[in-house]
């Protein structure tokens, strides 16, 4: 029988990496379906690791059911780690993806093609009646001088990974490496005591 676990997110696409990747655990992805408790929960912690645990401790105490939430972002060594915890709400929260990747790209020009290293970092919080646990995730590569690839969402276009975006990989392929994905694997490697 499937273990079922709520995740903390209206984030469609982050959905269906909790469920593409944790199914094979047999563990069930909920969507929390709330908007407004969701947008009422404020994310003012200084890393992936305490923001993570915002969202989930505060859909737990809301539903009473085992929660798990991301926090992640992308981090841009020359930028000084930005957009970092921001990345979501770089350049202001309803500002398109497409303009943040411009953005990025634009500030790096004249970048040096070994002074533009990126990391994808994600923290993966549980929280359920008998405690709280984060799991963490990276991926490291490069920010390149144009976006491509149309799988995937968010900065992917413009992480590289060798030759290709993380956009360009396969949905299995980028599981496999990705921050989300290993952070994910890490909480399933604990959780069948966990929930």
């Amino acid at each position: 029988m499937n273990k079922q676990i709520l995740a903390a997110t209206h984030n469609g696409d982050k959905l269906r990496e909790f469920s593409r990747i944790l199914a094979p655990y047999q563990i069930e992805v909920l969507p929390c379906g709330d908007r407004e408790l969701l947008a009422s929960i404020v994310e003012d912690g200084e890393t992936f690791e305490e923001n993570a645990l915002i969202k989930a401790r505060a859909v737990f105490a809301a539903k009473g059911i085992p929660t798990i939430a991301d926090d992640s972002g992308l981090c841009v060594d020359a930028l000084g780690g930005a957009p970092g915890v921001y990345s979501a709400r770089y350049l202001g929260e309803d500002t398109s993806y497409i303009t943040k990747n411009n953005a990025i790209i634009a500030s790096l020009n004249g970048i040096a093609e070994t002074e533009r290293t990126a990391s994808f970092r994600c923290a993966i919080a549980l929280v359920t009646k008998d405690g709280e646990h984060v799991f963490t995730g990276r991926i490291d590569g490069r920010i390149g001088y144009e976006a491509r690839g149309e799988n995937g969402f968010g900065y992917d276009p413009i992480f590289y990974v060798g030759d290709r975006t993380t956009a360009e990989m396969s949905n299995e392929e980028k599981d496999a490496v990705s921050h989300r994905g290993r952070a994910l694997r890490a909480l399933c490697a604990e959780i069948s005591g966990l929930i």
